[in-house]
């Protein structure tokens, strides 16, 4: 009996004592070595953001040069990452173009060696035209030509020398400007709208003195069935020796046909002729996709301040080789035609120089968080 009490003491004296070492343990897991564990399996994904500088911080800038003014947000992605995304457009600034008027492919302006104005045949025609339409004719064509550059960028910008004092505000971009394919536009002014109209109505009369049509066909009523006006021979000789009114661009750079399939050789001179609408209209066309790749240097305004930012950058945007300058009839200014003068050639041979788009930019940033 003796024994079996002092053994129910002893083993409860054990039971007790592992009761309260094992309870120690247990709390001590709990609150540090449980904690420990847990952060080294499991890391929270904003927690690893956190600690990694990951979208941690929104900067807003407003951007302004060769590819107009907008705005972006950036945001970093690591310690040498930065994501920008933003929207550019170009102001609608405009510039006025001359296109000189021909007469068969002849100059309406001619000039002695004296620098005396000589009477041409469009001036011979010219009187025609008022005759027939009450209006005076110009000799030439002005155009407003005007930018409508507009694109959605997205780039990372990477910096390579965060370690170095003195280049670490240097970067590195690559990515992508995305827009519509137009670029540019020209159209004539109001102002010419009534040597147009002129231009098309005797174009028009030229055409049926050529193919031998009445002037006028009245079949269309049921009360002038049969009944027409007819060009006078004479007159139909003259509408055909004084040729048509166009605006004499250039040559053309290869064999080809036109929109209303007539046939062209290399070496032609290039007429534009108003459209149905009694316009000429000029587009300029690149890639709708135009990968970028340039560099840039910034930094702090205030000393020690995230807070506002400047910075410089210096890039290509790749638009697909030359631009294609279209005009209403088709032909590519750049491609199809050459030997262009005067004005409209000097913005054409600047257009083909620039197999890229050079972009030069300035940024002025806020940070908001």
């Amino acid at each position: 009996m003796k024994r079996l009490a002092c053994f129910l003491v002893v083993a409860s004296l054990g039971l007790s004592g592992f009761a309260q070492s094992n309870g120690h343990n247990s709390s001590s897991l709990t609150l540090k070595e449980l904690e420990v564990n847990e952060h080294s399996e499991y890391i929270p994904v904003f927690q690893f953001w956190k600690e990694h500088d990951i979208l941690q911080h929104v900067d807003v800038s407003l951007t302004a040069g060769t590819t107009g003014i907008g705005i972006d947000v950036a945001s970093p992605i690591g310690e040498y990452l930065q994501v920008r995304a933003g929207y550019e457009f170009m102001p609608r600034f405009t510039k006025i173009m001359k296109f000189d008027m021909t007469i068969n492919g002849q100059p309406a302006r001619s000039y002695d060696e004296d620098g005396n104005r000589q009477e041409t045949k469009f001036d011979k025609l010219n009187e025609l035209l008022y005759g027939l339409t009450g209006f005076d004719v110009e000799d030439h064509a002005d155009m407003i030509g005007k930018p409508t550059i507009n694109n959605f960028k997205m780039l990372v910008d990477v910096f390579p020398f965060q370690r170095n004092k003195f280049l670490k505000n240097f970067h590195i971009s690559a990515g992508f400007y995305w827009g519509p394919s137009k670029f540019a536009e020209a159209v004539n002014t109001t102002e010419t709208m009534v040597s147009l109209v002129s231009a098309g109505l005797y174009n028009n009369i030229h055409e049926k003195a050529v193919n031998g049509e009445p002037l006028i066909d009245f079949s269309g009523f049921s009360s002038l069935q049969n009944v027409t006006v007819e060009l006078p021979e004479q007159v139909r000789k003259k509408f055909i020796d004084f040729g048509k009114i166009g605006f004499a661009v250039g040559y053309y750079a290869r064999d080809m046909v036109d929109s209303k399939g007539v046939e062209h050789k290399a070496g032609d001179r290039y007429i534009v002729e108003p459209n149905e609408n009694c316009m000429v209209e000029v587009e300029a066309v690149s890639n709708s996709f135009k990968p970028y790749l340039g560099f840039g240097y910034g930094g702090r305004l205030q000393k020690n301040s995230d807070a506002w930012k400047v910075s410089f950058d210096c890039g290509v945007m790749f638009w697909g080789g030359t631009p294609d300058l279209y005009v209403h009839d088709g032909m590519n200014l750049t491609k199809d035609v050459e030997n262009i003068k005067g004005q409209v050639g000097t913005y054409v041979d600047l257009l083909k120089a620039f197999k890229v788009y050079p972009v030069l930019s300035f940024r002025l940033t806020k940070r908001i968080f």
